[in-house]
């Protein structure tokens, strides 16, 4: 078992809170699971492989394919930036700064566009490889549900070597804040399951929708981003890595991410899969619905932990509604939670070969919104996650990097949700769910 550090509260490298690639600075009390080996081309080799065909996959380097990133030089980022001045900044974090910039429209010449200017320190190699990273993941992929990357910068000037990221600005701030008690209104609950939807499209396309695949490793709250519309936009790919390549079953890793959504047998192992991903999805819906943090050191003691708190909720109806959000009308979003509880509790099952893919995940929650918009039934008891088989053999999951999504592969979605005759009959609910990175 890998060993590693944990810390609570603030840390020391990053006074002001988590950063937020293209959003203001966040508080948070979720601790880091500190950050190393994050280069995406130069992963270690499972058990199973040699580093030959571990990079048989790799994403190409930006002089190995074409790129529409701008290349930006340190002067015009001063000017957009009124020189990095603190009046404009945005967010602050260990790996630097952000800063409110106005650059030139490639569209428009006469026009300017916002953007968020992404300054990182020159403490030490980890910011760079983050910024590596950043720009080989964001310069080849693109998706409405991923944050843009606008261009970068790496020059020497008197000050040594300055590396910026330039991202399309993002002005509702992230989803940490609007669920937080910062934030002067809540967000409603349609809102809420949009953002669940939006989410899942982005990860669905990392995972499954490409050449290659690409594991987040640092999903949360403040890691997705909403745009002028509210779209949610998954950003700061510092911690991404290359999915197994064809043949292997994992990627062995340094274990880093967030403490609280990282997956127990990733913290454990530090054998990294997409199901690591998914995992931390199930958390986040679990936020969405109760409106706290995974990790939240300043509640009372047994309310600490997310997962380990809903745990007694889940049993029945009238003990679930006590965990939902109470800023929010309780009676009007039960039955709608209730089922995008059952989504998340299929995406923390413990055993990670029985977790569904994301593109079943967001089948799912397609399904629950498409349903809860028509449906006026009765909510369903919930069910054990580990009664729910999965339809296909999961096993061959990380051996697929473009999604193949037959018709009626989810049926077992919709036997899921058919109402029963009987409603006495109450399954207990056994969430399959493991805290032991506590």
């Amino acid at each position: 078992m890998k060993c590693f550090t944990f810390s609570y509260g603030e840390k020391k490298e990053e006074p002001k809170g988590l950063r937020s690639t293209s959003g203001r600075s966040e508080n948070s009390t979720n601790g880091d699971i500190r950050r190393s080996g994050s280069e995406l081309n130069s992963q270690e080799v499972s058990d199973n492989g040699s580093t030959e065909s571990l990079r048989r996959n790799a994403i190409p380097s930006l002089s190995q394919r074409s790129s529409n990133l701008r290349v930006f030089t340190v002067s015009e980022l001063k000017s957009a930036t009124r020189n990095f001045s603190r009046s404009v900044m945005i967010g602050e974090g260990g790996f630097g700064c952000v800063y409110l910039g106005l650059i030139k429209s490639v569209e428009v010449p006469s026009g300017r566009i916002e953007v968020a200017v992404k300054q990182l320190s020159k403490r030490g190699m980890q910011g760079h490889r983050e910024w590596v990273t950043e720009v080989n993941v964001l310069g080849v992929v693109e998706h409405p549900n991923l944050v843009k990357l606008v261009g970068y910068c790496a020059e020497d000037d008197e000050r040594g070597i300055q590396r910026l990221l330039i991202y399309e600005y993002m002005p509702n701030r992230s989803v940490e804040h609007h669920l937080s008690h910062r934030s002067e209104a809540p967000l409603s609950w349609s809102r809420r399951l949009k953002i669940a939807r939006d989410a899942a499209r982005g990860l669905t396309y990392l995972h499954e929708e490409m050449g290659f695949q690409i594991i987040f490793r640092d999903f949360k709250s403040s890691n997705i981003l909403l745009d002028e519309q509210w779209n949610a936009k998954l950003s700061d790919f510092g911690l991404a890595r290359l999915g197994p390549s064809d043949g292997l079953t994992h990627v062995s890793t340094a274990v880093v991410g967030t403490m609280g959504y990282a997956s127990p047998e990733y913290v454990q192992t530090g054998r990294l899969t997409s199901k690591n991903d998914v995992w931390s999805y199930g958390v986040f819906l679990y936020e969405l619905i109760t409106g706290r943090r995974p990790i939240d050191r300043n509640r009372p003691r047994g309310e600490q932990k997310l997962l380990e708190w809903i745990r007694p909720y889940l049993s029945d109806g009238r003990k679930f509604q006590l965990i939902l959000d109470p800023r929010l009308d309780k009676k009007q979003i039960f039955k709608s939670a209730h089922r995008l509880s059952m989504i998340a509790n299929r995406c923390l099952v413990k055993n990670p070969k029985n977790r569904p893919k994301m593109s079943e995940v967001l089948e799912m929650v397609n399904g629950m919104l498409e349903s809860s918009s028509s449906c006026s039934s009765p909510p369903l008891p919930l069910r054990s996650v580990a009664r729910v088989e999965t339809s296909q053999d999961t096993e061959t999951n990380n051996k697929k990097r473009t999604m193949d999504q037959k018709h009626g592969e989810s049926n077992w979605f919709a036997r899921m949700w058919r109402p029963k005759l009987d409603m006495q009959v109450t399954n207990k609910l056994e969430l399959e769910v493991s805290c032991q990175w506590v």
